[in-house]
């Protein structure tokens, strides 16, 4: 069984997300991010959290401090107590200069990380979302 639930969170990376040199964004804070839009298509399907069994993450671009995030998350199968969401992230404001407050607008989204995760919600947990 598959569904077409799909999940869109868009956010500007701050100073505070830069962990290295040049306000590079460290992997960890993408992988969070799409931790958050598993659990709310979780909640939107299921009524519940439930629960990462398996996780896959590829990254493909650096993310810096200033650039903004589109992180898709879309429920691709649903098992009696797993979900298999697949999650991409795409840049699609960038800072040009971390020294300055100019950005530019993509002219196409910029595919920076993949995101595959299997989660279950166990079969007491699950409730009718209307």
């Amino acid at each position: 069984m598959s569904s077409e639930l799909e999940g869109v969170i868009r956010l500007r990376m701050s100073s505070a997300d830069g962990h290295y040199a040049g306000g590079l964004v460290d992997g960890a804070r993408i992988v969070r991010l799409f931790g958050d839009a598993v659990t709310e298509l979780l909640i939107r399907h299921d009524g519940d959290e439930g629960l990462s069994r398996m996780m896959e993450a590829e990254f493909f671009a650096p993310v810096r401090a200033g650039d903004y995030l589109e992180i898709r998350a879309r429920l691709v199968s649903v098992g009696k107590s797993s979900r298999t969401i697949e999650c991409t992230a795409h840049k699609i404001i960038a800072l040009i200069d971390p020294n300055d407050s100019a950005a530019q607008v993509l002219p196409e989204p910029l595919l920076v990380a993949r995101f595959k995760d299997v989660a279950v919600v166990p079969l007491n947990r699950q409730r009718k979302v209307s």
